[in-house]
Formats: structure tokens, C-alpha cells, sequence
């Protein structure tokens, strides 16, 4: 699951024809590299969940409980990895979708659960960065926290 601010064209495209993985992102739409609409399906193992400009938490969660949660209860993993860039903080200056802090820990809690569903708790977060250090900490320290809780 792929929820930084970027669609990840080269992750879409190492899995694109393994029905073995899934892939889920959310991203702006507009932005570069311009891939990640939602007709973008692999061969069904890819979930894209482009969010436009000015998005905030409302839209996010819902592409979260509308598309990307239902795919991964049908999918089942075996593991669950996230990841989890940050630069989709209102504070940072690259893009245009304005989540907070409270959104990523949400955000974490509904892959937690998941993993415990499906995956025996199994989940791996891989910071993928942001561009403002105080919304990249902030973040951090909840996506954080939210895993430290269990």
C-alpha cells in the first residue's frame, strides 16, 4: 500500500502481470509521473486510487474504505508493506493534497487491523520521506506511535 504523494509507476510496473501481489496507492492526479488512473489494473492485482489537488482527509479515507481496504479483505495477504511517504502533509510544499497527521494514523490502524486479519500481524512500514521536516515529524511520530501500540 502506497500512500505518498507520487503514484509509484516502477512498483505498478515490477507487478503489473503477478496476480501473486497487490498494489494499492493513493496519489495526487494530476502529478508527475502521470501514471495511476484507475483504469490501471494490472491483470486485477492493482488498486489505484488517484486523489486530485486540494483533497484533504475526507477524500483520502474514503479512497482508503471505498477502494483499497475492500481489495486488500478480498485479497488476503500473506504480508502487508506500506509505503509510507509523507509528503501528502498539508505542510509540505511539493504537491497539493492536504492530509495530516491524524490521517496517517488513521491510516496505519486500518493496515494494522488488516494485518491481523489477514496476515498474522505481519506488516512492514518503509519511510519513503517528505519535503517539510516539521510535517514529515509529525507524521512520522503518529504512523509511528499507531504501530507501537499494536
Amino acid at each position: 500500500v502506497d500512500w505518498d504523494v507520487h503514484h509509484g509507476n516502477g512498483t505498478q510496473d515490477i507487478f503489473w502481470d503477478d496476480p501473486s501481489v497487490l498494489y494499492c496507492s493513493t496519489h495526487q492526479m494530476p502529478l508527475y509521473p502521470g501514471t495511476g488512473a484507475v483504469s490501471e489494473t494490472g491483470v486485477g492485482n492493482i488498486v489505484n486510487a488517484p486523489l486530485a489537488p486540494q483533497t484533504g482527509s475526507e477524500a483520502f479515507r474514503d479512497a482508503f474504505l471505498s477502494r483499497i481496504l475492500p481489495a486488500l479483505d478480498n485479497f488476503a495477504p500473506d504480508l502487508i508493506i506500506i509505503s509510507a511517504g509523507f509528503d501528502a502533509h498539508h505542510r509540505d510544499p511539493l504537491a497539493e493534497i492536504n492530509l495530516t497527521e491524524g490521517d496517517f494514523d488513521w491510516a496505519t490502524g486500518q493496515l494494522m487491523q488488516r494485518a491481523g486479519r489477514h496476515s498474522d500481524n505481519r506488516l512492514v512500514s518503509l519511510l519513503e520521506g517528505g519535503y517539510d521536516l516539521q510535517g514529515l515529524a509529525f507524521s512520522v511520530a503518529a504512523h509511528v506511535g499507531r504501530l507501537m501500540k499494536g
